[in-house]
């Protein structure tokens, strides 16, 4: 399940600060939400598979130290980031 390289390229040119910046933490959120949202996908239909979901926990808890983080360093950025993602400021 993981995401293709062309997907990935789109995130990383529109959060990342140029076409190599794989590293910063916007990037790094933009991804780990599309990772999410497609294993949310997944668990609609295999609502028994136990393994992916105990996967989605330790994401969204990993999305969640590296928003804190944003937060706290680049404040402008998180406020940016959030809003393109359609999250919601829980941090």
């Amino acid at each position: 399940m993981a995401l293709d390289s062309a997907k990935k390229r789109e995130i990383i040119a529109k959060f990342g600060n140029d076409e190599k910046d794989t590293g910063s933490p916007a990037v790094q959120i933009a991804l780990l939400t599309e990772r999410i949202n497609q294993i949310n996908e997944h668990l609609q239909t295999h609502k028994h598979d136990h393994s992916s979901r105990l996967g989605l926990l330790k994401l969204v808890g990993q999305r969640k130290r590296l928003m804190r983080y944003l937060k706290r360093k680049d404040h402008e950025k998180y406020l940016q980031v959030i809003t393109e993602l359609n999250l919601r400021d829980r941090v």
